[in-house]
C-alpha cells in the first residue's frame, strides 16, 4: 500500500505547510517536491494530481483524528465525558499544528464540488463517532430520548468547526483547549434528559 511507503508520508506532510502558507491554488507540486525534499516526479508516483494530494492528505490526517479519537475515548464510561474528550482532542490536535488547522479550517473549503463531496465523503467516518456517542447517551439514559442525533451532530460539528476557523482567523491567539469545557457544557444542556 502506497501510503506505508517512506516519501508518502513525507510528501503529505510537506504539503499541509506548503497549502497553509500559500493557499491551495497558489500551491503548486513543485513546491510541495521541494519542501518534501523529492524531485518533481516522485509525486506522481504517489499521486495523481495537486487535488489528488489535497484529498490524500485530509483522508490521512483524518484517520490519525480518527484514531486518536477513538483512543480517547475508549478509557471513558459516560457519554458525556467521552463528547468532552472528542471536543478537547479535536482541538489539542490543530493547537499542535497550526499548519494542518489553516488547512482544514480555510484550504479545504474549496468551490470545487468533486473536492467537497470527497472531503465529506472522508468526514462520514469522524461524524459517525459523534452519532456513536449520542446513541450510546440515549441508550444510557444520559441524553434525551428525543433527541435528533443527525441534527444534534451537525450542530456539535458545526460548533466545534466554526469555533476552531474562528481561532485560526485570529491567529491563534487565545488557548482553544481551554474552550472545549464551555462549549461541552453548552451542548450538553441541549443534549440531556430532563429528570
Amino acid at each position: 500500500m502506497k501510503r506505508n511507503k517512506p516519501k508518502y508520508k513525507q510528501i503529505i506532510d510537506a504539503a499541509v505547510i506548503v497549502i497553509a502558507e500559500n493557499g491551495y491554488h497558489q500551491a503548486q507540486v513543485s513546491k510541495i517536491a521541494k519542501q518534501a525534499g523529492v524531485a518533481d516526479g516522485t509525486i506522481y508516483l504517489y499521486f495523481k494530481n495537486k487535488e489528488d494530494i489535497l484529498i490524500s492528505m485530509f483522508r490521512e490526517k483524518m484517520g490519525l483524528f480518527i484514531e486518536k479519537t477513538e483512543e480517547v475515548i475508549a478509557g471513558k464510561s459516560s457519554s458525556s465525558e467521552k463528547l468532552l474528550v472528542m471536543i478537547e482532542n479535536h482541538f489539542s490536535i490543530l493547537c499542535d499544528d497550526h499548519h494542518l488547522a489553516t488547512v482544514t479550517q480555510l484550504e479545504l473549503r474549496q468551490s470545487n464540488k468533486e473536492i467537497r463531496l470527497k472531503i465529506n465523503d472522508v468526514l462520514k467516518k469522524y461524524l459517525k463517532l459523534v452519532d456513536m456517542i449520542l446513541y450510546e447517551g440515549i441508550d444510557r439514559g444520559e441524553f434525551d430520548p428525543s433527541l435528533d442525533v443527525r441534527l444534534t451532530r451537525q450542530m456539535i460539528f458545526g460548533t466545534i468547526d466554526e469555533i476552531v476557523t474562528t481561532w485560526v482567523m485570529n491567529d491563534h491567539k487565545y488557548e482553544l483547549a481551554a474552550l472545549a469545557k464551555p462549549i461541552h457544557q453548552i451542548i450538553l444542556r441541549g443534549c440531556q434528559a430532563h429528570q
